[in-house]
């Protein structure tokens, strides 16, 4: 059962529950023995609740694209009784009340929610090492990372534990851990999918959330089912009526892409992303689409500093929220040294700093809103190497000097996209002379994810990718 279950994506999946050749409950223990094999190797999961998705599983199913398939929610967003711990000590005894927004459209859409997926602390690293649940590791190799901070959820979509899980982007979070596992990761518009109910914007309108999934379609009906604001958010991304779902496979015109090799931390780019790159702009071209050099021009060294304020002065805001929640001062053992490093950096800024970040972002945005008024799209490196190994970038037993060195010299195209609010996909289009994915990013101007899904089903079909898989262990 498990290897047909890997061999359908989350509609195929749907489609079956809908034509009576499965159920939703078959599908979940499906999931959940996919789970309990693969778990132990890869360490993607920090809780299950597994009575909960039986009962909800064996209800009356919505008419809709994903009716019946099992989920995982990353353990960033809130689900009620049910542990948000943000990987990190402090939050271990957090247990919500509620259910955010994008868990209730989650559930409207009739997934099957059944467990929770492993994340670095507050979201902060591009490697799934917290110290509270231990790392995740890379199904296409164990010693390697599956990215961050949505590791967990590649890890386990990679594995064919299930063929979607929620994730979420403030820096290159989905499309960074898509590429090391070999997904489809596509961050959405800023505000195109809700926040709340508890805050109007993540990471100061840099955060957004969508999946991992193995194919493009399933994006798409996935965007359908969350996208469009919520009552009270402060503002929404531009609308779009209709189906994404309907229209990503409408027929596509010639597009102008630019390329850019050029990393935002200035460090160069490994061979195996370089060639990633290259390939995907040959498949480009033979599609029809005219491809050349070009990238937008803004202050990267203002740019670098005003997205670490803006994050630091979050990390800041969480901490001590929560110890403010507690009643009592930061002991030793509460956070990681790096998430320490971030709360007294953030704590060091004033007003003024936060209010002239959030202007350098704003003019960047407008900067990068010029550029595609000639480009449609442009393409990049997701990151500036393959996959790294397990313990290259752990903020446990942290080095500053070592882990910063090492972090610009891995993490360097994806976080200008949150910061201009651009949508952005990493397609898994190349693999590495080791065997380990190597994604490539589009990227487009804002409000336009219908010509990003529309290119990466060209570019699905032209050199497809779903049933490459890592090898059975």
């Amino acid at each position: 059962m498990i290897d047909d279950y890997r061999n359908h994506d989350a509609m195929g999946l749907a489609d079956l529950v809908r034509r009576g050749e499965t159920t939703a409950e078959e599908l979940l223990e499906t999931a959940l023995s996919a789970v309990l094999a693969g778990n132990r190797d890869i360490n993607a999961m920090t809780g299950f609740f597994e009575e909960d998705a039986r009962r909800r599983a064996g209800e009356p199913l919505p008419d809709t694209p994903l009716a019946g398939v099992p989920f995982l929610i990353k353990d960033l967003v809130y689900i009620e009784g049910v542990p948000c711990t943000y990987g990190s000590r402090l939050y271990a005894e957090n247990v919500p009340d509620h259910d955010a927004t994008v868990v209730e459209r989650f559930r409207k859409a009739g997934l099957v929610i059944f467990g929770k997926t492993n994340t670095p602390e507050f979201g902060l690293n591009v490697a799934t090492e917290p110290v509270l649940f231990g790392p995740t590791r890379n199904p296409w190799n164990l010693d390697h990372v599956p990215g961050g901070s949505s590791g967990g959820a590649a890890a386990a979509v990679a594995d064919g534990w299930l063929p979607a899980a929620h994730a979420t982007d403030g820096g290159g979070s989905i499309r960074i851990p898509a590429s090391c596992c070999g997904l489809v990761g596509l961050k959405p518009t800023r505000a195109r999918n809700p926040q709340g109910p508890d805050v109007g914007e993540g990471w100061s309108g840099m955060s957004t959330g969508h999946v991992v999934s193995r194919s493009v379609r399933d994006s798409a009906a996935f965007l359908d089912a969350l996208h469009g604001p919520a009552a009270g958010d402060p503002y929404a991304a531009p609308p779009f009526d209709g189906s994404y779902l309907e229209r990503h496979s409408e027929r596509l015109r010639p597009l102008r892409i630019a390329v850019d090799l050029d990393a935002l931390t200035g460090q160069a780019v490994h061979p195996e992303c370089v060639a990633a790159v290259e390939r995907a702009a040959g498949l480009c071209r033979d599609l029809g689409h005219t491809v050349d050099a070009a990238a937008p021009e803004f202050d990267r060294q203002r740019f670098g500093l005003a997205t670490s304020t803006l994050v630091a002065a979050n990390i800041a805001l969480n901490v001590n929220g929560r110890l403010q929640a507690l009643g009592r001062d930061l002991a030793d053992d509460d956070i990681e040294p790096h998430t320490r490093m971030m709360r007294e950096l953030g704590m060091s800024y004033t007003a003024e700093d936060y209010a002239r970040a959030l202007q350098v972002i704003h003019q960047t945005g407008r900067a990068t809103a010029r550029f595609h008024e000639r480009w449609d799209l442009m393409l990049t490196p997701v990151l500036l190497s393959p996959p790294v190994p397990i313990g290259w970038l752990d903020t446990g037993g942290y080095d500053p000097a070592t882990f910063n060195e090492r972090f610009v010299r891995f993490w360097g195209f994806t976080n200008l996209q949150n910061a201009t609010g651009q949508p952005a996909i990493s397609l898994p289009l190349h693999w590495s002379a080791d065997g380990l994915p190597v994604g490539v990013q589009f990227v487009a101007t804002c409000g336009d994810e219908l010509t990003l899904l529309q290119l990466a089903r060209q570019l699905e079909e032209a050199s497809p990718w779903f049933h490459r898989l890592p090898a059975a262990r």
